[in-house]
């Protein structure tokens, strides 16, 4: 899996939000060298070539200007903003009860690490991190246990030999999770007029025109009723530079469907791969061009890309899975990517405040403060169950219950979870996946610390004429 994305560089530009970005940036003008310093590992100016000692005028100047500065070039859309759960109606005694089943499951080493995000109207009420982001060597897998009696974990168990603790900022391999994002850009496109979720796959990938394929629509895709298989992800001979669109002709090439377009739910990474080859074809770009353009860049994403390539490692942790009762150690932010190209599949790699932000856009009808991504309609169809899958529905990349709530999961264990009737969204985001996860009963308890439904509309309301 692969991020690319503008605020997945570490040496990135620096944004001016605060006084001491705002500080930072008018020195470098007065060095006449905007644009060419450089950033330590915490995020701090280093010295460059030719950067001479401002004076102390300039030092007086700079520090009066810097809020002026700040307010001037923090105009994108911000984070969600923060405030006790009380101002919005939730219970905080409640909510801590729900962290202390992770703080459980990560002591007792069903967990290697967790963040929670819980948001209501629009307001973050509970950000938190427990576990660990990476193990020392030697304490990454169990050579005859996954359960660990004691050792140095962020609660004083865990598994033997410490490591370093998961912070709130940490960045996810999001895997399935990717899905909701790019039916999202899909809806983007089609209000643009570029593509209808009603073309036949083949008027964007010829090889989709003859045969069994010829029927199979964009919706079909995104609704998991292509009748196209659920794997491969790709052929393990990717040539050097291929792209979407050609991995999209071949599926065609080789693969057999296993159900009749339009007939029945049938998941399938392969139907989403070559959704992302449909939309590079119809944008006339990548999809990592479409997806940092349409809703990365204007939703103020900045932690969000596509590939692990590009994404900033430091803040990603090792990824693991739990098979016969042991702890494997799957992925490394040291590892290469898992695939090459960038992927419609899966791949994204975010953090829980970014994709916090894409989740309130949805509850928003399709709006993030003043910035309207999709119309109300598409952003209603998005979390509105078109097809029966099991025992729920299936929308453009959510599972949606018969009550309105709407969720996904990801292989490496991100999951997302949204009542729309309560104006409320729950994230937990882990890299230890097929553990013993608490996350019914968390949201149980998140569900029963909503005390007061009465004026949420409202405050909805009074978000809406307004940014976050």
């Amino acid at each position: 899996m692969a991020p690319d994305g503008p605020g997945c560089d570490p040496d990135g530009p620096w944004h001016a939000s605060s006084k001491d970005g705002a500080w930072r940036r008018c020195m470098r003008r007065q060095a006449g060298l905007a644009g060419t310093g450089r950033r330590d590992t915490l995020g701090r100016m280093t010295r460059v070539a030719g950067f001479f000692a401002p004076d102390h005028l300039t030092v007086i100047l700079c520090l009066a200007l810097a809020p002026l500065l700040a307010a001037g070039c923090a105009t994108g859309p911000k984070p969600l903003p923060h405030a006790p759960p009380e101002a919005v109606g939730m219970d905080g005694e409640k909510l801590d009860r729900a962290v202390d089943l992770y703080r459980r499951a990560v002591e007792e080493d069903e967990l290697r690490n967790a963040v929670l995000l819980v948001a209501r109207d629009g307001t973050v009420v509970l950000h938190e991190a427990v576990g660990w982001r990476c193990l020392e060597k030697g304490s990454s897998e169990k050579e005859s246990s996954g359960k660990a009696s004691s050792g140095n974990g962020p609660s004083g168990n865990g598994p033997s030999g410490g490591g370093e603790p998961i912070e709130p900022d940490a960045l996810f391999r999001m895997a399935s999770n990717t899905k909701a994002v790019v039916c999202a850009a899909a809806l983007v496109l089609e209000e643009e007029g570029v593509l209808n979720m009603d073309d036949p796959v083949g008027r964007w990938i010829p090889a989709f025109s003859e045969g069994e394929f010829a029927d199979i629509t964009v919706r079909h895709l995104a609704t998991h009723t292509s009748g196209l298989p659920r794997s491969p992800i790709f052929f393990d001979d990717l040539d050097e530079g291929t792209t979407l669109k050609r991995e999209a002709a071949r599926f065609a090439e080789k693969l057999e469907l296993e159900n009749e377009p339009g007939a029945e739910y049938g998941y399938s990474n392969v139907g989403y791969n070559v959704l992302g080859g449909v939309i590079e074809a119809a944008a006339g770009t990548t999809l990592d061009d479409v997806l940092r353009t349409r809703l990365f860049e204007p939703l103020g994403m900045d932690d969000t890309c596509n590939h692990e390539s590009t994404a900033d490692r430091r803040r990603m942790s090792d990824v693991y899975r739990l098979s016969d009762g042991q702890w494997t150690l799957r992925w490394s932010p040291d590892d290469e990517p898992d695939y090459p190209l960038v992927r419609a599949s899966g791949g994204m790699i975010s953090s829980a405040a970014d994709f916090a932000v894409f989740m309130q856009m949805l509850l928003d009808g399709g709006r993030y403060g003043r910035t309207r991504i999709l119309s109300e309609d598409a952003a209603r169809r998005a979390v509105s169950p078109l097809v029966e899958a099991g025992n729920s529905s299936y929308g453009y990349g959510w599972r949606v219950d018969d009550d309105g709530v709407f969720r996904h999961g990801g292989s490496d264990g991100t999951y997302a979870w949204a009542d729309p009737s309560n104006s409320v969204f729950v994230l937990i985001f882990t890299q230890s996946s097929r553990g013993e996860n608490p996350r019914d009963e968390f949201i149980e308890l998140v569900t029963e610390a909503i005390v007061d439904d009465g004026d949420h509309t409202q405050r909805r309301a009074e978000k809406a004429g307004g940014g976050p």
